[in-house]
């Protein structure tokens, strides 16, 4: 485990890197069967992860790769659960808010996770072993070394007390009216209360880190939308769950679709009116 943290950093970092050189040319989108966009973007990050995970005998479930029947994956005990470029549209439109997501699942829990936001060039990471972690200016501190990636690092959550207002992240797509729901529910629990919307796996970081205290997520995703998050998330103290039955996501099920969720960190104070 402790040697698979510092090569799946770098792996996301090699893959943010081929995502960051399609970034910079004419973006060409495909649609997928399921009408989601597909760039190369997509592809050549894929290709990267694939390999470079490939020495740990551990096999590979992508969003990008080719299907796994669940008679075959449903016996595995560990596997690598991949989004190699989570927030397509995000990347497509040009914005920070796209992310590479590489998660670690053993017997349907994440046991590790690395995002990465390369045009923010920020990583987070977090196993079991470690805790988890924030990283400014990750490629500089990576050319170093992972002794000197990781002394870099930041603990999360990055602040301990209450924030001054309840914050709420929420997605920039698929809102919806049960989120408006639950975003009311909450104006009326606490005294003040903060909006903020950003794309990807980052909505995961922002509640992992201490800046937001919940991300409502009551629409649909795919399990390597939230494996690595959740990773990050739990190993920072924070609860990542079924929004109907309040018990922990688990991963590998046969549609690979999470239910509608909650990522939320402890309300440590005061709030509350």
């Amino acid at each position: 485990m402790e040697s698979y943290i510092p090569l799946t950093v770098r792996v996301a970092l090699e893959a943010g890197a081929e995502i960051l050189r399609v970034y910079r040319t004419q973006i060409t989108v495909e649609l997928k069967e399921d009408l989601t966009p597909l760039t190369e973007a997509d592809r050549a990050a894929h290709r990267v992860i694939e390999a470079g995970l490939r020495g740990t005998g551990i096999p590979v479930l992508s969003e990008e790769g080719e299907p796994v029947a669940f008679s075959k994956r449903h016996q595995w005990e560990r596997f690598w659960l991949v989004d190699p470029l989570d927030g397509t549209r995000q990347f497509i439109g040009r914005s920070g808010d796209f992310t590479v997501n590489i998660a670690l699942i053993e017997n349907g829990k994440p046991i590790l996770g690395v995002i990465y936001a390369p045009l923010r060039d920020t990583l987070y990471f977090g196993s079991e072993l470690t805790g988890s972690f924030r990283l400014d200016r990750a490629r500089e501190a990576n050319s170093a070394g992972w002794a000197s990636l990781r002394t870099s690092s930041q603990r999360l959550p990055l602040q301990s007390g209450p924030n001054q207002a309840y914050s709420i992240v929420a997605a920039q797509y698929m809102a919806g009216p049960e989120t408006e729901a639950f975003i009311e529910s909450k104006r009326k629990q606490y005294k003040q209360v903060e909006t903020t919307s950003v794309g990807s796996s980052l909505k995961i970081c922002l509640v992992a880190e201490g800046t937001a205290d919940v991300y409502p997520r009551l629409a649909p995703t795919m399990e390597w939308d939230t494996a690595a998050g959740h990773a990050i998330a739990r190993f920072a103290g924070c609860r990542i769950y079924d929004h109907r039955t309040q018990t922990e996501l688990v991963y590998n099920k046969e549609n690979l679709r999470n239910p509608w969720f909650i990522v939320e960190r402890p309300v440590l104070a005061a709030v509350a009116s």
